[in-house]
């Protein structure tokens, strides 16, 4: 990955600006300091599960184009924080994690924000670095926190966040005195930051504008400097529901390939709404803001050509996994459309079996060379054997890309690729694998 600063205009302030990505600043004079550059500024990311999700984009993407600008990223694992939890956003208390396990999702996490941030020396004044403030919260005594920065807030203070008061509007839930603290502890990382590292810029989703603003306050009662904070839009779908889940809603969509595969992520953006896209294309891509507008008169023009999906997931997955995946994944997507995955490399086709409706037949059963009619029914690609009768007479069965010509067609052993599935598909695109073991 080539990192280096911005060579071209726009301004770092222009470029978030056009972007869209300001969405709450605490003063103009922010972003001068950006403009100019050797800024140190920190986000930071809760690490409750062993990757990064879809989620946490817009903040590792902002923190790119600002190093890029010649400024210095910390990205801050909670490690600490991560054992309380932050209540934004939440509903409800979330599960604790053990010591171990956040340890062990911090270097997971930390791996994965590499492909985003240059955390080599050879950076100079703007090296990434990748902190975690487990280092000064585990040993704060509980004197030391009351004394240090409890002192410097009222209840009222605390009370009157949004994070906190909307939780206490519902009696069913409340919130605990452990995630009450939350942003005071929040608050002392911003301080310590700016003690360590001369750390005077906070970013974060427009959820974090009340755990940003304590932290500036603590930073000036501790040590007498100026910070500021800088919050970003939150990444939503087009009706206002947060962005990064799955189709059906209830599955995160991954930053690990083996979690959501290289190519599950590229449909993931494929599918994008186009009422989202552009929106998209200026958070998380790196094309020029000219490229996204030639985009977006595509899709306007011409929306069932998807170029402008296209381009944000040739992008989303060239960052996050590299040019070979993505030029696996778009090979995995062509040959999908047109009827082709019989040609695929077998580790590509394990990807889009991945994605695809599957079903599990012994080999015992193969053995036995059922009719394809059978199979049809069996696997629910169909609704009676008669319908799959039908769809054979009209030419409208492939196995493995090739046509099936008769109602005695069968299924065996013989139709197994790389020895363990036989696709099956109805039509252009109603797919089905058949998994063999």
């Amino acid at each position: 990955m080539i990192f280096g600063r911005l060579l071209a205009m726009p301004s770092v302030s222009e470029d978030l600006t056009a972007r869209g990505l300001i969405n709450q600043i605490t003063d103009d004079a922010l972003l001068e300091l950006l403009d100019a550059g050797g800024v140190t500024l920190y986000a930071g990311f809760d690490p409750t599960a062993a990757s990064l999700h879809v989620g946490h984009l817009l903040q590792l993407c902002t923190l790119r184009r600002l190093q890029l600008g010649g400024n210095r990223p910390i990205a801050l694992a909670g490690g600490g924080t991560g054992m309380i939890g932050d209540p934004g956003g939440k509903s409800s208390e979330r599960p604790l994690l053990s010591k171990e396990e956040i340890a062990s999702n911090v270097m997971a996490i930390g791996e994965q924000m590499k492909r985003f941030l240059d955390f080599d020396a050879p950076s100079g004044a703007n090296q990434a670095l990748l902190l975690d403030n487990a280092a000064w919260l585990c040993d704060l005594t509980l004197l030391e926190f009351l004394r240090d920065i409890g002192k410097h807030f009222t209840v009222n203070q605390m009370v009157a966040k949004e994070s906190v008061r909307s939780r206490l509007e519902r009696p069913d839930q409340g919130i605990s005195y452990t995630e009450f603290s939350y942003m005071l502890l929040q608050a002392y990382d911003f301080a310590q930051l700016n003690i360590d590292h001369g750390c005077t810029v906070q970013i974060g989703g427009s959820d974090q504008w009340g755990n940003i603003t304590m932290g500036i306050d603590l930073v000036a009662k501790r040590t007498g400097e100026q910070a500021y904070g800088l919050t970003t839009p939150l990444a939503t779908k087009a009706d206002g529901t947060k962005f990064g889940k799955s189709e059906a809603g209830n599955e995160r969509v991954w930053l690990d390939a083996n979690r959501t595969s290289p190519y599950a992520l590229y449909q993931f953006f494929l599918g994008v709404e186009d009422a989202m896209v552009d929106t998209y294309l200026r958070f998380f891509t790196f094309l020029s803001l000219e490229e996204i507008d030639a985009l977006k008169v595509s899709t306007n023009d011409q929306p069932e050509k998807r170029e402008a999906q296209r381009a944000l997931a040739a992008a989303m997955i060239d960052l996050i996994h590299g040019p070979g995946a993505r030029e696996r994944a778009e090979e995995a997507s062509s040959a999908l459309f047109r009827g082709s995955v019989a040609s695929l490399d077998e580790a590509t086709l394990r990807d889009v079996v991945a994605d695809v409706p599957t079903s599990s037949l012994e080999r015992s059963d193969l053995d036995a060379s059922p009719l394809l009619v059978d199979v049809l029914s069996e696997i629910g690609l169909v609704k009676s054997k008669s319908e799959a009768r039908r769809a054979i007479e009209q030419g409208g069965v492939f196995v493995n890309d090739v046509l099936s010509e008769g109602v005695d067609a069968t299924v065996s052993g013989n139709d197994l690729l790389f020895g363990e599935f036989v696709v099956v598909r109805r039509g252009k695109r109603s797919y089905h694998v058949i998994c063999v073991s």
